[in-house]
This record gives C-alpha cells, sequence and structure tokens, in this order.
C-alpha cells in the first residue's frame, strides 16, 4: 500500500512549521480575498506567501494555494491580475471551485495544477471523469460520501487523484451552500465570511400547523419534557424508527432576536438547522489507506498551533501504522479528545444513529 499524503491547513509561519514538524507531507493557505476564510492572515502580503512556498520547498514539502471562492462579477474584474504573483512562486497546487476561474486559469496558465475545491461538491464518478478531463488533477471529495463510494469513485477513476477531509468542522449543509449566514448578516459563505449562524444559541417553541399552512406558536409545551419522553420511546424500539418528535412543527428563536419566531420542520431527510459534531475519522484511515486515496485532509486554517501540531502528530502515527500493518491503536483518540471540539463523528463515512452526528449542548468548541 502507498502511504497518502497528510494534508494540514497553514494559517501562518508557526502553524506551518508545526505541521511539517510533526508529519505533515503539504499544507494549503489562502489569499483572504480569494479563499474561503476571509480574516486576515500572514499570507496576506505576497512576500510571506512567497517566502513560505520556499521554506516548504526547502523542506521537501508541498504548499498548495486556496483560491476556492465563487466568486460574483466585481472580484473578476482583479483576479487574474492578482493571481500573477501567485503563480510566479510556484506553489504545488491551486485549489478552485469556480468552472469560470478554473477556466481562465488554464487559459493563461496551461501547466498549472489545479485541485477541485470541496466546495464543488464531487460526489460520484462522473463527476470526476468530468473534471478529469477538463484538466483537474486532483478532487477533493465531497464530505458527504461514504466509505463505500469512495471506494467506488476510485476504482472508476484510477488515474485521478483523491483527496478526502479526515478532521475538522462540518457544514450542515453541502459545503459553502448554506444561506443562514446571508439570510442573517449578509455574510456570504462562498465569499469565505460565513458567520455560523448554525452553531448560535436557539430556543424551540412548540407550534401548530393553522389551517392556513403557517406555523403558529403553541403554549404550555414543555420541549424538554417531551424530548424525554420521544427520547425513552424512541430507545425502546431500538432507534432505528422515525424518531416521535419529528413530526412536531416548532418554531425556533435565536438569542440575539427575541421574538423573532422562525418555523423549522423535519422530514425524513433530518432537519435544516443543526450543529454538527466535528468530523474525526482517525479510526477510518486504515480503510481510507486500503481503498487508495491519494491525500488525507484535515480543516482548520485559523486553529491554534498546539491543535495543528497535535492532529499533524496523532494522524501521523495513525497512517504509519495503517501502511505497517499494524491494528489501529485506540489511545491515539485520546490525543484528539483534549483539543477543541465540538464532539466528535466519523461523518459520513460510516452510518450511524441520527443523534451521533449532531451537538445538541453547545455551538462552540
Amino acid at each position: 500500500m502507498k502511504s497518502p499524503e497528510l494534508l494540514l491547513p497553514a494559517g501562518g509561519f508557526e502553524r506551518m512549521r508545526a505541521a511539517f514538524d510533526f508529519g505533515a507531507d503539504a499544507v494549503y493557505a489562502g489569499q483572504p480575498r480569494y479563499s474561503l476564510r476571509a480574516r486576515n492572515n500572514e499570507f496576506v502580503r505576497i512576500a510571506k506567501m512567497q517566502e513560505a512556498i520556499n521554506e516548504a520547498h526547502a523542506r521537501g514539502k508541498k504548499f498548495y494555494v486556496a483560491s476556492n471562492i465563487l466568486p460574483h462579477n466585481s472580484k473578476l474584474k482583479t483576479y487574474l491580475d492578482d493571481m500573477v504573483p501567485v503563480m510566479e512562486m510556484k506553489p504545488d497546487a491551486i485549489i478552485m471551485a469556480d468552472p469560470g476561474l478554473i477556466m481562465k486559469v488554464k487559459e493563461r496558465w496551461p501547466d498549472a495544477v489545479i485541485h477541485l475545491s470541496v466546495q464543488a461538491n464531487t460526489t460520484n464518478y462522473w463527476g470526476v471523469q468530468f473534471w478529469q478531463k477538463v484538466g483537474v488533477e486532483r478532487i477533493i471529495l465531497s464530505r458527504e460520501l461514504s466509505l463505500e463510494e469512495i471506494a467506488e469513485i476510485r476504482q472508476q477513476c484510477p488515474d485521478m487523484e483523491l483527496e478526502v477531509f479526515v478532521h475538522g468542522a462540518l457544514c450542515i449543509a453541502y459545503s459553502g451552500r448554506c444561506l443562514l449566514s446571508g439570510y442573517f448578516n449578509h455574510r456570504d459563505p462562498n465569499q469565505g465570511t460565513c458567520t455560523n449562524a448554525c452553531r448560535w444559541d436557539y430556543k424551540v417553541h412548540a407550534a401548530s400547523e393553522s389551517d392556513a399552512g403557517d406555523a403558529q406558536l403553541l403554549s404550555g409545551f414543555d420541549f424538554q419534557q417531551a424530548k424525554e419522553e420521544a427520547d425513552a420511546s424512541f430507545a425502546a424500539c431500538g432507534g432505528a424508527k422515525r424518531h416521535p418528535l419529528a413530526d412536531q412543527v416548532y418554531l425556533i428563536e435565536e438569542a440575539n432576536r427575541p421574538g423573532q419566531f422562525m418555523p423549522i420542520m423535519e422530514d425524513e431527510h433530518g432537519t435544516y438547522i443543526m450543529n454538527s459534531k466535528d468530523l474525526r475519522a482517525l479510526e477510518q484511515i486504515e480503510k481510507l489507506v486500503k481503498i487508495g486515496v491519494d491525500s488525507l485532509k484535515v480543516e482548520g486554517r485559523t486553529k491554534s498551533i498546539y491543535y495543528v501540531a497535535r492532529v499533524a502528530q496523532t494522524y501521523r502515527k495513525a497512517i504509519d501504522d495503517a501502511i505497517a500493518g499494524r491494528p489501529f491503536n485506540p489511545e491515539l483518540l485520546a490525543d484528539l479528545d483534549g483539543l477543541a471540539n465540538r464532539g466528535y463523528t466519523p461523518g459520513f463515512l460510516e452510518l450511524h444513529q441520527t443523534q451521533d452526528y449532531q451537538n445538541y449542548l453547545h455551538g462552540y468548541s
């Protein structure tokens, strides 16, 4: 088995160095204007990014530049000119999502190595084959795929590099396709300005459906008591059937918007304002290695130096164990428990009960 690349985030020099020191093969970073982390970082200055790329290459490592926004017309006017100095720095790849930007970059720099961002939501092997014909050299697969689906894509697309997220925050929507942040704060996730509205504190109020089909507030309903009763009923039936509270109509009230009630309903696919636990695919590393995934990626360009170092170290051990044929060491899980997190889940890689995916208690890590 080949050893997959371990790819860590680099929000600055020290985080990049920590990632490399503790086992990362590559890092990724981006200029705030064109990547999905809009806050300024050390690489907002081109000279700093050049210095970082040079240092990475001197260490025999790789440096990828994220340029993965889905831009509106206003950013097209400056994009290619701003990319000239970036391309001159010779990063190992550009991470991109927008088809138009990819087209223009390929026209101007035909030899540019393009990695398709997870923001493009590639979920099947026909999509992979399409991007391969366009000239993309690596696909960062959608987080919503199972191990079986990833394996099938690998079988159908043996010559395409595949990258999979294994650790970090999970969006409750397909990556970047959530409108909550834009609705509440006029901040677009696809411009790198998501406010994580899905993780805010919400109160739940019981409601009923009026004759007109609208949700109307009910009084005298104890949600916690109803939840405890429903959970007991749900557990008694083995947890396999639909939760008794799923068909209840609710109104939610955001903590900083008292008196503004928003209807929330759940169908057979779930509900749509939730707070996902963080992805931790440590126990799935061996399976991903056997599938033949080329790169294992960690989210977190805004995380601390310690976070980057600890995650790199832990996943490095898991990858090395898998390559050497050693069984998974469960003690590695504890190495990540001490980091700031919202609770952990393997996400869509494995099938679990609904409650294993969500953190119902708080929205912070």
